[in-house]
């Protein structure tokens, strides 16, 4: 494995645990706040943009040299994702007492843990000498 690789490999492994920590504290706060509507609210939009994310990666994997061709499934789901997350999004709303703010709150999970990949990387960087 080359360097660019590795590094990039961890990475991934540490954008994985910031949403995982990004999910439980905003469970648990939309769920002080808000009671179990916020909890179940958050926690539902958390787990849409955690799956959004491995979808994007599993996209990004199948479009890599010398990656094998794309599965036919992969493919389906990138042109039906937004009718599924429109259509899981309109029924959750509509026919559950969730809160619609922490559900939107729980979908800005994986750019959250992205943006504190980045802030992580800018505070460990080695200055160049």
């Amino acid at each position: 494995m080359t360097n660019d690789a590795q590094f990039f490999e961890q990475a991934l492994a540490r954008i994985n645990a910031w949403m995982l920590a990004l999910m439980i504290a905003g469970t648990a706060g939309a769920g002080w706040i808000a009671g179990l509507q916020g909890l179940t609210g958050f926690f539902l939009g958390a787990a849409v943009s955690y799956f959004y994310f491995r979808w994007i990666k599993q996209v990004v994997d199948a479009l890599a040299p010398g990656a094998r061709p794309p599965r036919k499934r992969i493919l389906v789901l990138l042109v039906l994702r937004y009718a599924i997350f429109g259509a899981a999004g309109y029924y959750l709303a509509k026919f559950t007492g969730i809160s619609l703010p922490a559900a939107l709150a729980g979908l800005s999970v994986s750019v959250a843990a992205v943006l504190a990949e980045i802030a992580y990387e800018l505070a460990t960087a080695k200055a160049p000498e």
